[in-house]
């Protein structure tokens, strides 16, 4: 068993095989895949003790490992990334009240700041078993592109549903149309994450193909926070491009900064 250190636990879920976009982990941007993009991201946050890529794959194990990272090998029967990052947890030996942090390993342009926004409140409140974030939609095409799914909060900030459809229907014109798209981040406490794991799959998440809908279905709160942050997910070859070109803005921007 690996030797836990304190801190919050990161951990980047990559299987081998995407349906919308063979190879995506493994993409080059600007020398180095994109899984150890994220990864070389998700370091240079100060409230993460550890990072992992948790993954399927040989391949893209050899590739964390050969350009410095920790990676460990899991099942690849897992259902969602969560189920995957449950057993990475279990592998590395978190503590039933630690937190793990999900980072999908196809937003290699996170900012690490998210990282301290979706841990937030489970380090305010230990009652809290869930967190994710949400941005608000201001390119227009997000607003009905199935890829960019939508969010809807309560009063108290808790989920009330995630869909790739277009949520809310604001039939009212007087009042103005406001939507909250989803990033794929999440964080859990250790005890709660392994009961996820455990339930069954609903209905609703087979159906939009949407893991964060099971907490939902069976009754489990999560806590949204909205950031002023948003992230390219790359889910086509056109994203990936969009990705490599503000990647180097970045760097040109840093180089000429110093």
């Amino acid at each position: 068993m690996v030797q836990q250190s304190d801190g919050i636990t990161g951990f980047i879920p990559a299987r081998a095989e995407s349906t919308r976009f063979p190879g995506k982990p493994l993409a080059d941007i600007h020398g180095r895949p994109m899984i150890v993009r994220v990864l070389e991201t998700v370091a240079k946050s100060p409230i993460i003790a550890r990072a992992y890529v948790a993954t399927d794959s040989e391949e893209i194990f050899h590739a964390v490992r050969s350009h410095g990272g920790e990676a460990l090998m899991t099942s690849r029967e897992h259902r969602s990334g969560t189920d995957r990052v449950a057993e990475a947890a279990r592998k590395v030996g978190l503590g039933p009240s630690d937190i793990a942090v999900n980072i999908q390993g196809d937003q290699p342009l996170l900012d690490p700041s998210m990282i301290e926004e979706v841990t937030g409140p489970l380090l305010d409140d230990p009652r809290i078993p869930m967190s994710t974030l949400v941005y608000k939609i201001v390119r227009n095409e997000e607003i009905t592109h199935p890829n960019a799914v939508k969010t809807v909060m309560d009063r108290a900030g808790n989920a009330l549903y995630f869909s790739r459809a277009t949520i809310p229907c604001f039939i009212d014109k007087m009042i103005g149309p406001v939507y909250y798209k989803h990033h794929g981040v999440y964080a859990y406490r250790n005890d709660f994450l392994q009961k996820f794991a455990k339930l069954p799959q609903g209905y609703l998440e087979k159906a939009e193909r949407l893991e964060q809908l099971r907490a939902l279905e069976h009754g489990f709160a999560i806590r949204v926070v909205i950031t002023r942050k948003d992230s390219i997910e790359v889910d086509t070859p056109e994203d990936l491009e969009r990705v490599r070109l503000t990647f180097a803005k970045e760097r040109l921007t840093t180089s000429s900064g110093e």
